[in-house]
């Protein structure tokens, strides 16, 4: 029987420039990882988990995507701009959520996604 997502895996073919954008940029702490970098995992803080992996034959941005939940996009968003990370459509608003769309320093889609405060 089917539990939960385990993880969120993402190919990527710099692993360090990919690292360091989760780490320096995101601020996620890596967790499990491979000595030669190959995997990485980012265990989340709200549970779940995010992997990397370094494979040359897998093309980066090809696949799907991974949203984070957010507490403040409006601040996030500024911050990612100050660090040179530009959203691909502005803010997209539904009826639910408000959320920026962006790529890792693999062309990976990245959703940053805060949900609407309910009245």
């Amino acid at each position: 029987m089917l539990v939960k997502i385990a993880f969120t895996m993402f190919p990527v073919k710099d692993a360090r420039r990919a690292r360091a954008f989760y780490r320096d940029v995101l601020g996620l702490e890596m967790g499990s990882h491979s000595k030669d970098g190959v995997w990485t995992e980012y265990d989340l803080p709200g549970g779940g988990c995010l992997a990397l992996y370094q494979d040359a034959s897998m093309e980066s941005g090809a696949g799907g995507s991974v949203a984070f939940e957010v507490s403040d996009l409006d601040a996030l968003v500024e911050r990612l701009a100050g660090l040179g990370v530009r959203t691909k459509y502005g803010l997209v608003h539904s009826p639910v959520c408000r959320m920026a769309h962006i790529s890792d320093t693999e062309g990976n889609p990245i959703i940053l996604h805060e949900l609407k405060k309910k009245s």
